[in-house]
């Protein structure tokens, strides 16, 4: 009886298992299925477009009911499910090697019929399985296609050792782009090959096609492929490029290690590029290489026909404007999404520079957006936006979070050492400053560092750092000598901002220099119209608050 119920179980379980195996054997990359949805709304048919992305007709027929795909983490797609059993015919896989070693063309059932022979007892399907990842691939011969109109773009990284004129020489690195009908390319220089620089240089050179083709076809950078797979197959994308592709609104395709000839093109892109620009000319500096490479686009877009065309570029890119697909995201609004953490500092360091954070929002993960000049922290319910620095630039934290920050501090003698921090995150002059101001009179170092921090607080990082540097540099060391040059800088910028303002005619006088007749206006219009200046000129005569203001912590 005990047998019997075992029996059962295992009967209703193994079902279930082989339903697990059926899905998890079933499942595409979220990037694939991004590909076939890109394909199906261009108007393929589901044939066709299985065709294209390497995939069966029910498995496009799938795709295409399921939602829009908006995120292209495969891991937690993945999650919960279970591989099944082994297969039956993994034991039998050295026997078939060796029989196809003997005799690489000996037919599948007849191998079948060998495992039989030796003791295999599952089903067909398994065995075929097997031996068509055991078989060796048969030479297939060079296929060159050429795409048609808004279908294929191509782009590739390259890099070439150049020696300038004077016998300095330079490494340089550039981002290739081409479309492949019209042979229209656009080439970037570029300081590195990260996945930043292939998503901006790819949004910004399909602005400069005049559209989206189908497909943007890669020779596989190791900067956007995290995990390879078999000949043209990936595993896995890097997470952000993937994300940037799905927000771009273009499909991917990759090329096989070693196969140029997939490209479709007689000539390699990079090569391309190398031979017609870089091989025989002269530069005197970078500056003139950009220079002479602005020229090249003009030359070889729009003047020379293409060798594997017979056609100027231009004139193909203008009849495959029609079927390039509308732009989605322009380049500056294109993020890119990373994976932060707000340390105990209530700060997220990120290309190894510093970003101020709400002190409550510490040792909470987050993600943030970046632009080519900004980011967007958002961790949990806290958002703050900086404006994107480089690696060595000093802090600057946002005034409410520094602020705030102080707040949360417990105790005077904390928060005060909180405030000269925050004094000397403005660079080497300040800590030249502070460490005068301690040493010279210790007993007066908490009112300097209060009346430092009440300058910063109202004026700002930029000012308050160019102030110090100033006084500093003129042997001011004294907070009356910071003071006194904040006062310089804010008449001077007044100044400047009131030449300016009257250096733009009013409205009488444009009305007067215009050769065109223009409307009365009416007498009150005119009265307003001449006492704007003189209003100007009253406001600029107010004192100024800094001069004005009586010390913290006394003058030093």
């Amino acid at each position: 009886m005990m047998w019997l119920l075992f029996m059962a179980m295992m009967g209703a379980l193994m079902p279930t298992v082989g339903a697990k195996r059926g899905i998890e054997e079933g499942m595409i990359p979220l990037l694939k299925r991004h590909e076939i949805q890109v394909l199906l709304k261009a108007g393929f048919s589901a044939r066709d477009v299985a065709e294209r992305s390497g995939t069966s007709v029910d498995t496009v027929r799938r795709v295409r009911r399921e939602d829009e795909v908006q995120q292209t983490d495969d891991r937690t797609a993945r999650a919960g499910r279970r591989v099944g059993r082994p297969s039956k015919a993994a034991p039998f896989a050295s026997k078939v090697s060796a029989w196809l070693k003997a005799d690489p063309n000996l037919p599948t059932q007849e191998l079948l019929r060998r495992a039989k022979e030796v003791g295999y007892v599952g089903n067909k399907s398994a065995f075929y399985g097997l031996v068509a990842g055991l078989r060796p691939p048969r030479a297939a011969p060079v296929v060159r296609f050429e795409g048609l109109p808004g279908e294929f773009s191509q782009h590739d990284f390259g890099q070439v050792d150049v020696t300038y004129v004077d016998g300095r020489k330079q490494r340089i690195h550039f981002f290739a782009s081409r479309l492949k009908y019209s042979r229209y390319a656009a080439v970037t220089i570029v300081e590195n090959e990260r996945v930043e620089t292939v998503v901006r240089c790819l949004a910004r050179d399909f602005v400069t096609f005049g559209g989206l083709p189908l497909m943007a076809v890669f020779d596989r950078p190791r900067s956007i492929v995290t995990k390879g797979g078999k000949g043209r197959a990936v595993e896995e994308f890097n997470a952000t490029f993937a994300q940037a592709i799905v927000d771009i609104g273009v499909g991917v395709e990759m090329c096989a290690p070693r196969s140029g000839n997939q490209k479709g093109s007689v000539e390699r892109l990079v090569g391309w590029v190398k031979g017609s620009f870089f091989k025989h000319r002269k530069f005197l500096d970078e500056t003139d290489l950009r220079a002479q490479l602005a020229a090249w686009h003009v030359e070889v877009n729009t003047k020379t026909p293409s060798r594997a065309t017979g056609e100027i570029p231009e004139r193909r890119r203008q009849a495959e404007l029609a079927r390039l697909r509308p732009i989605k995201v322009i380049p500056e609004d294109l993020p890119l999404r990373l994976p932060i953490f707000v340390g105990p500092t209530a700060e997220v360091m990120f290309e190894g520079v510093p970003y101020s954070m709400p002190p409550e929002a510490t040792h909470v993960a987050g993600t943030v957006f970046l632009y080519e000049d900004r980011l967007l922290i958002v961790a949990g319910r806290f958002r703050a936006e900086h404006r994107r620095r480089k690696k060595g630039e000093p802090p600057a934290p946002l005034p409410e979070h520094r602020a705030a920050k102080i707040a949360a501090v417990h105790g005077k003698r904390a928060k005060l050492y909180q405030k000269r921090q925050h004094v000397l995150d403005l660079g080497p002059d300040a800590l030249t400053l502070l460490t005068e101001l301690t040493h010279r009179d210790p007993k007066r170092s908490s009112g300097n560092v209060e009346e430092m921090f009440a300058m910063l607080e109202k004026h700002g990082d930029e000012m308050m750092r160019a102030a110090i540097s100033r006084a500093v540099q003129r042997g001011h060391l004294s907070v009356s000598g910071v003071r006194r040059a904040l006062s310089a800088s804010i008449s001077s910028t007044r100044v400047a901002t009131e030449v300016v303002s009257l250096a733009q005619p009013s409205a009488v006088d444009a009305t007067l220099l215009s050769n065109e007749p223009k409307p009365r206006a009416s007498p009150a219009r005119k009265t307003a119209r001449v006492a704007h200046p003189r209003a100007r000129d009253g406001v600029s005569q107010l004192p100024l608050a800094l001069g004005s203001s009586a010390p913290i912590g006394g003058a030093t």
